[in-house]
């Protein structure tokens, strides 16, 4: 009898947890370049009951066991086995800013932090600091840098991530660097370390490092930005399909409070 409140004390817990993710999938729907999560169930050990025996039809020829034996199996509950990250591009919103950057396709930002650590990102929304260097909103600059010269009045983007600077107003611009981005054999292996970041991890392998546009690496994309790839209905109806199932378990563990007085007062 209590192995029914066991198992409702699992699914309580998982339920909590996915609920947890739901909510945040929807507080992230606005934000740039953010990849929606999504909880990967798996049942606990089970139980063996007793050995039972399945009859088969008598054929020597189809199978030459008459009976097989096996056991009967009790569900003990269910448990989270990971967090898995949906990389599907998201829509791209123009804006008029020379430093918002989409990709269109695979491929990450590469971002070097202040402590020297390499990140990425799909968020694009760059600022530049007081010394003219392309950085996030965070601070962090890119990889390899890339600096604007005093006065510039215009900045372009190609697809292949050449970066061209208009000086005083230069009918003629010139390239001041070449962006870079990076891709994983295993994207899912990425490490989410917040504000947006990933980090390499031994499951994502290392980063493939590309020129925009080659080997199946994304494009760039400026005056983009790469908006969240939350689907706010189907995170609706997986939070409502969540509250259901919890409202099921709470109806569980009253039926088995319920069973368990009813054997008490038998014994009694």
């Amino acid at each position: 009898m209590f192995q029914q409140f066991n198992i409702s004390r699992s699914g309580f817990g998982t339920y909590q947890k996915m609920m947890f993710n739901i909510t945040n999938n929807i507080a992230n729907a606005q934000t740039p370049g953010y990849k929606q999560t999504r909880v990967e169930l798996a049942t606990l050990f089970p139980i063996i009951l007793q050995e039972a025996e399945m009859d088969y039809a008598e054929d020597d020829n189809m199978n030459p066991y008459i009976k097989k034996k096996r056991g009967i199996e009790l569900g003990t509950g269910v448990r989270i086995e990971s967090i898995s990250t949906d990389f599907s591009e998201g829509n791209l919103q123009v804006t008029n800013n020379e430093l918002d950057w989409a990709i269109r396709g695979n491929g990450f930002f590469q971002l070097r932090r202040p402590d020297g650590d390499i990140v990425y990102s799909r968020s694009g929304n760059f600022t530049r600091d007081v010394y003219g260097n392309i950085v996030t909103q965070s601070g962090y600059s890119l990889d390899p840098p890339i600096r604007l010269p005093d006065n510039t009045t215009q900045l372009t983007v190609d697809a292949e991530g050449r970066v061209f600077a208009s000086v005083n107003n230069d009918a003629v611009p010139r390239e001041i660097g070449q962006l870079l981005l990076s891709r994983f054999s295993n994207p899912g292996g990425l490490k989410n370390i917040g504000n947006n970041f990933y980090k390499e991890t031994t499951a994502s392998g290392e980063p493939i490092v590309e020129i925009p546009g080659r080997n199946a690496t994304g494009q760039v994309v400026q005056f983009s930005i790469e908006n969240s790839n939350v689907d706010i209905i189907k995170e609706m109806m997986e939070m409502i399909m969540t509250q259901k199932g919890l409202e099921l378990l709470g109806k569980a563990m009253q039926a088995g409070e319920q069973m368990l007085k009813a054997g008490m007062g038998m014994t009694s």
